[in-house]
């Protein structure tokens, strides 16, 4: 019997394309520890294959991905700390993540997302990581965690948005489709569900054309520019404010909120637009969650 757990990102080469596709479909493609960490070993994989010009970012089943799993993180409390909590350890955790997901962005050959369902909260810092990103019109994109419970690591909304749609986002975690977020800017494209496939297709092969040399030296050039605007500095003051929100008095109260109740009660709450107790106080009882 062969208990070794199923791959959580695939890897396939086609026609001088590489394939990644994250593989925890049972989950929305949650990302758990050994997904963050197979992600950029499958981007090196295809970057040191002289046969792939271009990289394809892509969910399995339902959803591109649905941001960190909360039944482990939040409803189980793993790498929750204790009410004396050392924000360095927390930076070390998430600021390995950012860069799992990062190299995307610093991988030498292009990636493209192509985002169906879902690509939010941690699931959004993993798509809006790559060059491009293409996404099915009624497929949904956000940071909800910025609402209580997290602070977007890679700061691509500012980066990709301008500062102004950025709080628009940030300040409320709504999410919006593939309709808008190509009409703002935060994408390349938005394309009907049917057709997302073949948009990816006719955008990968057309750069698969293209020399690897020519692709790598376009790439770092556009990629310089966004570190020249301090993207760097800011991705860590944003690894360090994750930490934060997740140990202030409003994140252990949403953790306790889904150790108490699940995480599905938790996050229904957060996304509803209900109050979030400045301080924390005490969590919810059955009967205010049936109110």
């Amino acid at each position: 019997m062969n208990d070794v757990p199923p791959e959580t990102v695939l890897y396939e080469v086609r026609d001088r394309k590489a394939y990644l596709t994250l593989n925890r479909p049972e989950r929305l493609n949650a990302i758990n520890h050994r997904l963050a960490r197979e992600l950029p070993q499958a981007v090196e994989r295809a970057n040191e294959d002289p046969n792939v010009h271009v990289i394809v970012l892509q969910g399995a089943g339902r959803a591109f991905c649905s941001g960190y799993d909360l039944k482990e993180y939040a409803e189980a409390g793993v790498d929750t700390q204790g009410p004396v909590w050392d924000p360095i350890k927390d930076y070390r955790m998430m600021k390995r993540n950012t860069d799992d997901y990062f190299s995307l962005w610093r991988s030498l050959k292009p990636t493209i997302a192509k985002v169906h369902g879902h690509a939010v909260a941690g699931g959004s810092d993993i798509a809006l990581s790559c060059d491009q990103v293409i996404m099915a019109d009624d497929a949904r994109i956000g940071y909800m965690p910025s609402r209580v419970w997290g602070c977007p690591t890679t700061a691509m909304w500012v980066y990709r948005l301008g500062a102004e749609r950025a709080k628009r986002m940030l300040f409320t975690g709504d999410t919006i489709d593939g309709r808008q977020a190509a009409d703002w800017g935060l994408v390349l494209e938005s394309v009907p569900a049917d057709e997302l496939d073949a948009a990816v297709e006719t955008l990968a092969d057309r750069i698969a054309g293209v020399p690897i040399n020519q692709l790598v030296m376009q790439k770092l050039m556009i990629n310089q520019a966004y570190d020249n605007m301090g993207l760097q500095g800011t991705q860590v003051l944003a690894t360090l404010f994750d930490g934060i929100t997740r140990h202030s008095p409003e994140g252990r109260w949403f953790q306790g909120f889904a150790a108490e109740h699940g995480f599905h009660e938790a996050v229904k709450w957060r996304d509803s637009g209900r109050w979030i107790p400045e301080g924390g106080g005490p969590i919810p009882t059955k009967n205010d969650l049936e109110h």
